[in-house]
């Protein structure tokens, strides 16, 4: 009798721990940043499949296009309200030279991508077909100057090239090539991860190099309007950022970047989608040092920039495995699991919860690339349980920010411990109010309780994205075995959500 009071008792207690109540309290405060729709943005570099056999497929292809780019990849990323779009590089864009990619086509010089295994591009695919395709987009494009192995005369006359609408050299050559209208573009960063591919230089040599390059691509008042973005930390080089904004007079600097990927360990990357619950904790334990990175770099820039005039730009990040098995190593193809979907919610969830400094971010990549939304075999194209995370979390899009706080249950694994809930709300411009939630557990079901009754909303709806295993994605055979369903699992009880997510999951919810 003993030994079963005993189990039940302990059967009783564990089933508290796995289903122990988090209070989340949302308030609605005046004050609140804007969460920029730009933190939803996306990279597309010249690595792999991503521009040439992803995007851009040429015009005589019989995959439907529209000068070269996929329709579907097109519809597809309208679809997401993707907000901006970097190119050509990451890495690659220290090598290229613009001048190389306009003109007829057959007239171009090749280039070997001696970053991203060592191919033969034939520069098919330059600024007139990139910026034409943000165009198509609705997209702000991203463009990320040569500064590794370009010149400043050379960003120069970019920036002339893509934004004078008067008379002058570039832009009489861009109508010769045929576009009269400039396209106006607003973002460049000013070389690409300078500690490393970009030039192996220190924090204090790239100072000078961006304010030499900053100076000349504008005016002393920057009448052109551009946001100039400088080249920033790998991850958790604190002094590289303190280093940028003391150094850099805060009216030549828009924004300051910061790489981070959620990776294993560098040498030993671990499988795409053959992954054990150790793999899952390794990479989330690492996604979710992003809170840190975040609130350190943002610390520095506040002691600079008390106003947060210059923002920060965290314009690479995602996850990072071991290319799909049977794929070129140099071109970083990886499939994209329920993990990532994990991973996306909580990263957004991040960046939303630090508007005030956070503006704009970009996962890597957009296409056949890392942490991808889209993927494709030649006619062939899907999307990814990523893609599905970032078009719930659209409605974030430019909304108002409503702070939340609470205590995260933990998630233990093999005695580590990370936060199990990720939370972010924010209320649109039509009063919708919406909270995303994930649960990162890889086991535990979480209660949530949430006090709504002061957000002025009433009815809630929600989505989920789960699957039955961490490891199930979406393949082209199967490229709808994980989709945002309808989520049920809550009650709206006087004003209180009570909640109740799966383990491995995302969920928005809508209240009206």
């Amino acid at each position: 009798m003993k030994k079963a009071l005993l189990i039940t008792f302990l059967i009783s207690f564990c089933s508290q721990l796995n289903f122990a109540q988090t209070t989340i309290t949302i308030k609605n405060t005046a004050d609140a940043p804007t969460i920029d729709k730009n933190i939803y943005g996306h990279f597309a570099e010249h690595l792999g499949r991503c521009i040439y056999g992803g995007f851009f497929v040429g015009d005589t292809s019989k995959i439907p296009n529209t000068k070269g780019v996929r329709n579907d990849i097109i519809a597809a990323l309208k679809d997401l309200k993707i907000p901006n779009l970097r190119w050509p590089g990451g890495c690659f864009a220290d090598t290229y030279h613009w001048k190389d990619g306009i003109g007829p086509q057959e007239q171009r010089p090749t280039i070997v991508n001696k970053w991203w295994g060592g191919v033969t591009e034939d520069n098919s695919f330059g600024t007139h077909d990139f910026l034409n395709m943000c165009e198509l987009l609705g997209a702000e494009p991203y463009l990320s100057g040569n500064v590794g192995s370009g010149t400043v005369q050379e960003l120069a006359d970019w920036v002339q090239y893509t934004n004078f609408s008067g008379k002058s050299p570039m832009s009489d050559l861009r109508a010769k090539n045929g576009r009269k209208e400039p396209w106006k573009v607003k973002y460049w960063g000013i070389g690409n991860e300078a500690w490393g591919c970009g030039g192996n230089m220190t924090a204090e040599y790239y100072a000078g190099e961006y304010r030499k390059y900053a100076t000349f691509m504008s005016d002393w008042e920057n009448t052109g309007g551009i946001t100039r973005i400088a080249s920033g930390s790998n991850s958790a080089d604190y002094n590289w950022t303190e280093v940028l904004m003391k150094g850099i007079p805060l009216n030549m600097l828009g924004g300051v970047g910061v790489h981070h990927y959620a990776v294993i360990d560098w040498g030993k990357k671990g499988d795409d989608r053959n992954f054990t619950e150790e793999g899952y904790f390794k990479t989330m334990q690492s996604a979710l040092k992003m809170e840190e990175l975040v609130t350190k770099h943002s610390a520095i820039m506040d002691k600079y920039d008390p106003e947060k005039k210059v923002a920060m730009i965290v314009d690479e990040w995602g996850g990072w495995y071991e290319v799909e098995k049977g794929t070129n190593p140099g071109f970083l193809y990886q499939q994209n699991t329920m993990r990532d979907a994990v991973l996306a919610g909580a990263t957004l969830n991040i960046f939303n919860n630090h508007a005030d400094r956070v503006r704009m971010a970009n996962l890597a990549q957009c296409v056949n690339v890392l942490q991808a939304v889209i993927l494709t075999d030649k006619a062939k194209m899907i999307v990814t349980p990523t893609y599905h995370v970032m078009k719930m979390y659209s409605v974030h899009q430019d909304a108002k920010l409503l702070p939340v706080s609470f205590e995260s249950p933990s998630y233990t694994f093999n005695g580590e411990k990370l936060p199990a809930v990720s939370v972010s709300a924010s209320k649109d411009k039509n009063g919708a109010v919406h909270i995303s939630l994930v649960n990162v557990d890889a086991k535990n079901k979480n209660k949530i309780e949430i006090d709504v009754k002061d957000l002025g909303v009433k009815n809630f709806t929600g989505a989920v994205i789960t699957s039955a295993k961490l490891q199930d994605y979406n393949s082209f055979e199967n490229p709808n075995k994980i989709v945002p369903t309808a989520f049920k699992g809550f009650e709206n009880k006087k004003g209180k959500l009570e909640i109740t997510i799966p383990p491995f999951s995302v969920v928005v919810l809508e209240g009206k």
